[in-house]
């Protein structure tokens, strides 16, 4: 494990009676970046993230966290987590929550204004938890991963039950954490969320982990459309400007081209010289979420993994 390696796995697994939730996973995590994990309901990403805190006991393979083994005392106090949803007491109020976890372990209460300031919950801090909406308790539970400055978040689904001013409250926060040297790996469904702020992300599915990779090189290069007439003549323009291996007929009626979007102006002018006429000419690229279903959906149907 190198000094830029944060969280590595090799062939982790946990089996479940007869049923595998995860199976032979292979991860790499890196010091300073947004790692989204991604899968279905089901895939084994929960299982996945305990057993990296030490929540839960692997079958077979192993992990390391900062160096060591889930669990292990030094790693558990340079990480900050929320999995499966926070819970705190509902008779204390957000801050007096938070000032129990802080004394628990040594910080002092400036800790705990700092961390709810930064979640925006400094004004409902002396409110009792029981009295907070979903989103808010969701916001609390962040604040509490965030006691002390961890080196690693490790968050299950941070943005649930908020609304859009705060899922783009919380994307703000996971980049400034980020930019700000910690690492945060994060479990998401919402896959738009996930595209804008993940450096790199892991796919999982029935408890394999199918890909993991940078953002752009999933996505791919940047897809050319054109729509003209004659078809046959913008073929052999397309053809001859991108090469046969990289023109397309979609349906009789259109044409993709693999080329990025700089080479649009050429395209356009070799077009109108020759003559065709363009109905449509724009550059698209595949979203993370085409990209998903791609290597998901497609899959035959299995009894469904645990979460």
């Amino acid at each position: 494990m190198d000094a830029t390696t944060i969280v590595s796995t090799q062939g982790l697994t946990k089996v479940f009676g007869r049923r595998r939730a995860v199976d032979a996973v292979d991860l790499t995590v890196t010091r300073g970046e947004v790692y989204g994990f991604l899968g279905p309901n089901g895939a084994g990403k929960t299982t996945t993230l305990r057993m990296l805190l030490g929540l839960v006991r692997p079958t077979s393979g192993s992990a390391l966290v900062h160096g060591r083994p889930p669990g292990d005392p030094a790693a558990v106090a340079r990480t900050g987590s929320l999995v499966e949803g926070p819970g705190f007491y509902p008779y204390l109020s957000g801050r007096e929550n938070l000032r129990v976890l802080a004394r628990y372990r040594g910080l002092p209460d400036r800790e705990v204004d700092r961390v709810l300031e930064r979640v925006d919950l400094t004004a409902r801090g002396a409110d009792r938890f029981r009295s907070y909406s979903l989103g808010m308790k969701q916001r609390l539970g962040v604040a509490a991963a965030l006691l002390g400055e961890p080196d690693l978040l490790v968050l299950d689904e941070p943005t649930n039950g908020l609304d859009p001013a705060g899922m783009a409250e919380m994307r703000r926060l996971l980049v400034e954490v980020a930019a700000g040297g910690q690492t945060v790996l994060l479990s998401s469904h919402l896959l738009a969320e996930v595209q804008e702020i993940c450096d790199r992300v892991g796919i999982i599915d029935r408890g394999r982990l199918l890909v993991e990779s940078t953002v752009a090189e999933l996505r791919g290069g940047t897809e050319i459309r054109l729509g003209a007439r004659p078809l046959d003549r913008a073929l052999a323009v397309a053809t001859q400007l991108a090469g046969d291996d990289a023109v397309q007929v979609v349906d009789g009626r259109e044409l993709r081209l693999a080329a990025p979007a700089e080479r649009i102006p050429d395209l356009a002018r070799a077009l109108v010289g020759a003559g065709v006429d363009v109905t449509e000419l724009h550059a698209v690229e595949r979203s993370l979420e085409e990209v998903f279903f791609d290597l998901t959906s497609t899959r035959p149907a299995t009894e469904e993994a645990l979460a």
